[in-house]
């Protein structure tokens, strides 16, 4: 039977995902070798004694910065693209949400940010791939930090809806205009200088593999909510 169109482009589109993919663990590896040997020049250079021996210095540390960004552009991209295979196992979710607000307890304190967590009794165990979700959770808790600069309120919530099982994360922050919502899954967008545009659409990409949905709600000056919903194993 021939392929129809739609079937000729999903073929396209995961031979590209497979070409792209192969192409940044090619460019991983040489890109780590020059990082190092920059790493190796600075040491050379720790104590300029003149002007121009300065101007060395300052354009190696440009240099390494740059590498460096890449590098963490890279290893973005090859988690959004999938490099591992999910390792699924029944997950208490409300216990990997508290692990990861402890883990990101320096940043909530030096934010000033309170965080209040409220769990229903009886939240079904899931099939998780641990990792991947302490990602998930790990992206949204620390984009919420960045959106309250000036200190603010995370709130999580987590209960069963019916088939699903309900996870709110919601800030108290600058919010974002519609211009700005529309465009938060596009890889590489980012509002932040020091972003790389692929955590949310990272975050997308594993919650969706887990068979999930996110959604956001933002509001300017009113704060952000993003909503993810898990179907509970064995029901409609």
């Amino acid at each position: 039977m021939a392929m129809t169109e739609s079937e000729k482009q999903d073929k396209r589109l995961a031979f590209l995902g497979q070409l792209a993919g192969g192409l940044a663990h090619e460019i991983k590896n040489p890109l780590s070798t020059i990082g190092l040997n920059l790493q190796l020049l600075q040491e050379d250079w720790a104590n300029p004694q003149t002007e121009r021996e300065r101007r060395t210095k300052r354009k190696l540390e440009i240099l390494a910065k740059e590498v460096k960004r890449l590098q963490t552009i890279l290893e973005d991209f090859l988690r959004f693209a999938g490099g591992h295979k999910l390792d699924k196992k029944p997950v208490q979710i409300v216990e990997l949400i508290d692990e990861v607000l402890e883990f990101v307890t320096p940043q909530l304190v030096e934010g000033k940010v309170d965080s209040r967590t409220m769990y229903e009794e009886g939240v079904p165990v899931l099939p998780l791939d641990r990792n991947a979700m302490k990602q998930v959770f790990l992206n949204l808790f620390l984009n919420a930090i960045q959106a309250m600069p000036v200190g603010g309120e995370l709130m999580v919530r987590c209960g069963r809806a019916g088939d699903e099982v309900v996870v709110e994360v919601t800030d108290t922050g600058e919010g974002m205009p519609p211009e700005v919502l529309e465009r938060i899954w596009v890889p590489y967008y980012s509002r932040r200088r020091s972003g790389t545009g692929m955590g949310l659409p990272t975050v997308r990409r594993l919650v969706e593999e887990h068979d999930g949905t996110i959604s956001v709600w933002s509001e300017k000056g009113k704060g952000t909510r993003f909503t993810l919903r898990f179907p509970v194993p064995g029901e409609e």
